[in-house]
Formats: structure tokens, sequence, C-alpha cells
């Protein structure tokens, strides 16, 4: 298979910033679309088709807030299109309110998880997350944000406290936004990974690929979910030397 790479990236991935890192998002600049576009499409629709399972859960108390994240998506990236969208790679989806989530992952590069609160944290209650960084839906679904990020060895008590405030507290209209950066051997996309599994990591001198995640947070206005947005950058080593 043929690496999807993007050349370059709207922010240096390699400037450290302590977790959380969120920082103020405007709603035009919510959702991206670059010159991977064609190709991270192509795997996700690939992906949708051949591993459903595997990249969509949702929860039946979700159903609505999927519904209105789509029509935010649309109202964002298509906003005169009827029951069928024609994509900028020419690829066409038909509007199926039956299956927002799945449909939200063929109209843009960006995966979905929608959380909502349950008690007193926020539990993943829908996703479509075609381009996982070594993690797994099936293990997360219907988790709550602490339950989420066990492996995560930085992500302590205080931590998890912070982000839960973040999440009780994002307003609408009013995104947040963070980014990472992982360092892989490989520029695959979908790179699942269970809790239980050993993740090879490389040394970043020796990776040929930087994978940066673009993450969002954002508060649908009308069923008050909050919406983790993830954009996926990944760079050959080379191309870093442009940030």
């Amino acid at each position: 298979m043929t690496d999807i790479l993007q050349r370059s990236i709207p922010y240096d991935p390699l400037s450290p910033r302590p977790l959380p890192g969120i920082q103020p998002l405007e709603m035009s600049d919510w959702l991206i679309r670059d010159d991977a576009f064609g190709a991270q499409m192509a795997r996700r629709d690939a992906l949708l088709r051949d591993h459903r399972d595997a990249v969509l859960a949702t929860d039946e108390t979700a159903r609505e807030a999927a519904e209105e994240l789509l029509d935010l998506v649309m109202s964002h990236t298509y906003p005169d299109s009827g029951n069928t969208v024609r994509r900028p790679d020419g690829g066409e989806v038909r509007l199926d309110r039956a299956d927002p989530m799945g449909t939200l992952g063929r109209l843009v590069q960006e995966d979905f998880c929608i959380l909502q609160k349950r008690g007193d944290e926020h539990v993943l209650t829908a996703a479509v997350l075609c381009f996982p960084a070594s993690w797994t839906l099936s293990e997360k679904f219907m988790r709550p944000l602490i339950g989420i990020h066990d492996p995560v060895d930085s992500y302590d008590a205080n931590i998890a406290a912070r982000v839960q405030r973040l999440f009780d507290g994002v307003q609408a209209g009013r995104p947040l936004w963070r980014f990472n950066a992982l360092w892989y051997a490989d520029a695959e996309l979908f790179q699942p990974r269970r809790a239980s599994d050993v993740r090879d990591v490389p040394d970043a001198p020796k990776a040929d690929f930087m994978r940066s995640e673009r993450q969002s947070v954002l508060r649908l206005p009308n069923t008050g979910a909050v919406v983790f947005s993830i954009h996926t950058y990944v760079l050959a080593r080379a191309d870093l030397v442009q940030v």
C-alpha cells in the first residue's frame, strides 16, 4: 500500500507543551482539508466498508447527538449539498441519517468521538475512528475519560481532573484544541493496538515518520454532548524541516 502522507503541517509538532496543552480555536478552523484529503478519504471509505465493526460504534443514547454532529459538519463543509455529497476528490456520499457516524466518517478527514456526561464523568458513547494511534475503539467504547486514558503514563489523577473540568466547561461555539507528536516506524494510518499489547516505540532519531494528531474539543449546542475530533497528520522525517 502506498504511504499516505502530508507534505507540511500548520503547527510545530515538536514544540513541547505540558498536558493538556489546550488552546482556543475559531469555529471556522475546526475542520481541515489538506493535501492528503483524497488519499485519506479513500482509506476511510475502505475501512468503513471492510472493517466497519473495528472503526465505528454508536450507543442508542448517542443517536441524537450524532445526528446533531452530522448537521454541524455538513453546515461547515458542504452547506449547499442535498441528500448526496460530492467530495472534492470526486467521491459521492449519500447522507444516511440512520447511520450518522458512518456518514460522517466518509465526509471529512477527521475522526469523531462523542462523549456524554454520565454521573461525574464523560463517557464515550459514539465514535468513528478510522485512524487510531495505538488504541482500540472496542476497548474504550462506553468507558469514562479516566478509563479511556488508563495506559497513558502521564495521565495521572491531576491531569484527569483537569481534563474533566475542561469537558465540563467547554462552551458551544468556542472549541479548544491541542496536538501531540508520535514517532512511528511506518506510515499506516490504521494503527489499532490493545492495551495489553506492548507498542514497540522507535527511537526518535531512527523513526521514519512523525504522526501528529490535531485534537479539538467542541460542545454541541442542542444536546450538550462533547465532541472530540482528531485530524491526523503523518509526515516523513525529511518534511519536518519545513515546519
